[in-house]
């Protein structure tokens, strides 16, 4: 059997989110176990190293298969057969296993969803158990006009924001804690400690970007983070309150979800 690792980017825009769904094929999970199933010519399961929600972006998504060897063999098949064409002649076609399945997946996906690279992997490699750090940026839009070829990927927020409040709540919010308060499952029983290692926020003319570095992240973690820090840059709440948060493990306590529009996973890290 054989691992692989892939670099995904999708425009999550029109999708129900990464994780495949019993109801609908609209995910990004199923369209790329679609088309290597159509490759190989039976199921394969590809993990993703985190489950994006629906409308949600991203850049860098590490995602991992593995083929069998019937499968891998149907791979290798086909890259034989494809050896004496034009294309490979000219230097042009596939030459290993893993870009003729690169090339089949960008031929065959929507166009909203992109294989950056196809790579052979460790046999005991999980995109997400193995995953060491996640990195999310959210982009708050200051000026309508100009994100009109970005407006599928900018939360555009009408007002004024105090960048520097926002920032001093930031510092409470990083390292290792129960963000019980920013979980967006309450039916979810697993550990809701999670660490953040830094939060950057960048102000622009016309925007403000928060990147959020972490161990992981909870259901919507990334986006009630976002709704906080925007209540604390409106005046509505104190960024020393942040501790009490904490410690309240009340999602009730929190600000709002922000739009899934804004948000982009950037990049997930192995140690």
């Amino acid at each position: 059997m054989q691992n692989y690792r892939m670099i995904v980017q999708y425009d999550g825009t029109r999708y129900n989110g990464w994780q495949k769904l019993g109801d609908t094929d609209n995910t990004i999970q199923f369209k790329l176990e679609a088309v290597l199933e159509r490759l190989v010519g039976s199921h394969v399961e590809v993990h993703g190293a985190g489950r994006t929600d629906a409308g949600v972006h991203a850049r860098g998504q590490s995602a991992q298969f593995r083929l069998t060897d019937d499968q891998q063999n149907r791979v290798l098949k086909l890259l034989e057969q494809g050896s004496d064409t034009d294309e490979a002649r000219a230097g042009e076609g596939p030459k290993e296993a893993e870009d003729l399945i690169k090339s089949y997946l960008n031929r065959y996906l929507p166009d909203d969803i992109g294989v950056l690279s196809v790579q052979k992997a460790a046999p005991r490699f999980h995109s997400r158990y193995n995953a060491s750090s996640k990195h999310y940026r959210y982009r708050i839009g200051t000026n309508r006009a100009a994100h009109v070829f970005d407006r599928k990927y900018v939360y555009e927020y009408e007002g004024k924001l105090d960048v520097a409040a926002m920032k001093v709540a930031t510092i409470k919010l990083r390292g290792e804690h129960d963000f019980s308060s920013f979980n967006g499952n309450s039916r979810m029983k697993k550990s809701r400690v999670k660490t953040i290692y830094n939060i950057r926020i960048t102000e622009t003319e016309d925007e403000i970007d928060l990147d959020f570095f972490g161990s992981g992240f909870l259901q919507y973690m990334v986006r009630i983070l976002v709704g906080t820090l925007i209540e604390v840059g409106e005046g509505k709440r104190d960024p020393q309150s942040i501790d009490s948060l904490l410690e309240a493990r009340d999602r009730r306590l929190a600000g709002p979800t922000a739009p899934a529009c804004g948000l982009t996973l950037e990049e997930v890290r192995y140690n």
